[in-house]
């Protein structure tokens, strides 16, 4: 039996090595590639065949709906599986993508076994899980949670992702509406630059953004019963201008300290790195700086 292929597409290298590295932790046998972008994909998808492809939607030169469109006009990839893994979880991006053919959705952040479950579901349909299945270890640890990459995702045992701080959190963008906007702490900096949502793997929440520059956000979050983690996979959402137009910013945290000189500080200090090469994005960034502000409304997440 051939060994399963997949190219994992993803202008942030940081993206493209937590997917390979959680695929190859997983399933050791796998055949893996990579492409920076869609162009790129592209040029590699008519040279080679896949059994799925794991694809990122925001990139420069050609996004990921527009591989998928093309793909699906190939008479040899139109089969394909074709997973978006994007931190664009809108109805109406999520139509798109249906209406392209997408055959899965994963949305940033993802841990281990939202990501796996994916790949399974989508190899099943073209009957490739068989082969997936036959080039995994014989003992495969429970929960997905206990190598590395589960320390960058953020990723947690279930009984863990299911205590009630963790709930709450992770209750869907309809719920977190009616949630009471969250208020700086009484030590905040003047000056700061509005609010934003993070969302992590755990779970989505309001923050306070400390500062901005074209490389990274400080931001201010209070403290819940499960602890953001260093290197942990986010995604901060933010509106700005009259138009509220909406960025969604790939990142990880870089650093995590206690916002008050206290051990049981309330509040929590993060140093946000962006990771996106996007040219679009990089442009908003420098807009928000040069505006002096950042989001003035909660934005929530899909």
């Amino acid at each position: 039996m051939s060994k399963v292929s997949v190219l994992v597409v993803d202008d942030a290298s940081f993206i493209r090595d937590l997917v390979k590295k959680c695929l190859r932790n997983y399933f050791p046998g796998i055949k893996i590639e990579d492409a920076v972008n869609g162009k790129k994909a592209q040029s590699i998808l008519m040279r080679e065949t896949f059994d799925l492809v794991l694809c990122d939607w925001e990139m420069p030169e050609m996004s990921g709906l527009e591989l998928l469109t093309w793909c699906r006009e190939q008479a040899h990839l139109k089969a394909m599986p074709f997973v978006m893994v994007t931190s664009r979880g809108d109805k109406e991006n999520v139509v798109q993508a249906i209406q392209a053919g997408v055959s899965g959705y994963v949305s940033k952040p993802f841990t281990n076994e939202q990501l796996l479950n994916k790949v399974k579901q989508a190899l099943h349909k073209v009957g490739r899980l068989d082969a997936l299945i036959a080039s995994a270890p014989t003992k495969v640890s429970s929960a997905f949670g206990n190598d590395s990459l589960s320390a960058l995702t953020g990723g947690k045992p279930e009984a863990t992702r299911a205590s009630p701080v963790a709930a709450a959190v992770a209750t869907p963008s309809k719920g977190l509406l009616n949630n009471p906007p969250v208020q700086a702490p009484a030590a905040a900096p003047t000056g700061s630059r509005g609010q934003g949502q993070l969302r992590l793997s755990s779970g989505s929440q309001q923050c306070v953004i400390k500062a901005l520059s074209i490389k990274e956000a400080l931001l201010v979050v209070r403290r819940g019963e499960i602890l953001p983690q260093v290197l942990e996979s986010a995604v901060l959402d933010l509106e700005q201008g009259e138009n509220a137009e909406v960025a969604r910013l790939n990142g990880y945290l870089h650093a995590i300290v206690a916002y008050e000189p206290k051990p049981d500080s309330d509040w929590l200090q993060l140093t946000f790195r962006f990771i996106d090469q996007d040219a679009q994005k990089l442009d908003y960034i420098s807009r928000l700086i040069a505006r002096g502000t950042a989001q003035k409304h909660f934005v929530p997440g899909a």
